[in-house]
């Protein structure tokens, strides 16, 4: 038996800690794909195979009011925060409000983040800098790539002095070289909702709801606190 799973970035920390005692309880494997939460719903919506779905409460919605999503079968995981990082040992810039915010991401020689259409991150940065009226100004060192793990990873392979990065704090926590400064300040501050649900399409839906319970369970919650998740 095959478990696949389409989920947002946010979520793969907590599904790769639970991925191998599921394996040996379930005698299955798991095959989770991980990315921008808007190019996973085109994912599944171009059929691929897919059992778990963890994206974001809204998409989940929209999903199973369309027939994508087993009815019933959605739970949420908890909230995820969006943060500023950068490379572990570099200065940490001040981001506590409005204007040290604004005058980090001006500093910056370079701003790592997702997918700026396709992925709840991305999508929310590319609104601040709007907000802070400086979204021109950096938009020549704005480094956009499909999620926001892989524009961590990015930023901790680069060499050039003096960037940060901004996505999902979990992204940011489960990186090896990135270190998480802070949360964006309330102001800015984006707290989003993931959920797991059973695909409508699975082909084993009674494993997937138990992996979906696992997920969202007690026995999963110091997993998900500890990966950044707040319950």
């Amino acid at each position: 038996m095959k478990l696949n799973i389409l989920s947002g970035g946010a979520a793969q920390a907590v599904v790769d800690g639970l991925t191998q005692a599921f394996e040996r309880e379930a005698g299955c494997s798991v095959h989770g794909t991980f990315g921008a939460v808007g190019m996973m719903r085109d994912r599944l919506l171009a059929g691929e195979p897919c059992d778990v779905l963890i994206l974001t409460a809204a998409l989940i919605v929209e999903l199973e009011a369309s027939g994508h999503v087993v009815a019933g079968s959605a739970r949420p995981l908890g909230k995820v925060g969006t943060g500023i990082a950068v490379r572990k040992g570099d200065p940490t810039p001040s981001v506590g409000d409005a204007d040290s915010l604004k005058s980090a991401l001006l500093a910056a020689s370079g701003i790592y983040i997702p997918d700026q259409y396709k992925s709840t991150a991305g999508i929310h940065v590319l609104k601040v800098l709007q907000q802070l009226c400086i979204d021109k100004e950096v938009e020549s060192r704005l480094h956009a790539f499909p999620n926001g793990a892989t524009a961590m990873r990015a930023l901790a392979a680069s060499t050039v002095r003096g960037e940060i990065g901004c996505t999902q704090v979990t992204e940011i926590l489960y990186t090896p070289g990135i270190s998480l400064v802070a949360p964006l300040p309330s102001a800015y501050a984006l707290d989003t909702v993931y959920t797991a649900a059973v695909c409508a399409a699975s082909a084993e839906p009674t494993l997937a709801a138990r992996f979906v319970e696992l997920l969202s369970g007690d026995a999963s919650q110091a997993l998900r606190v500890s990966t950044g998740i707040v319950i």
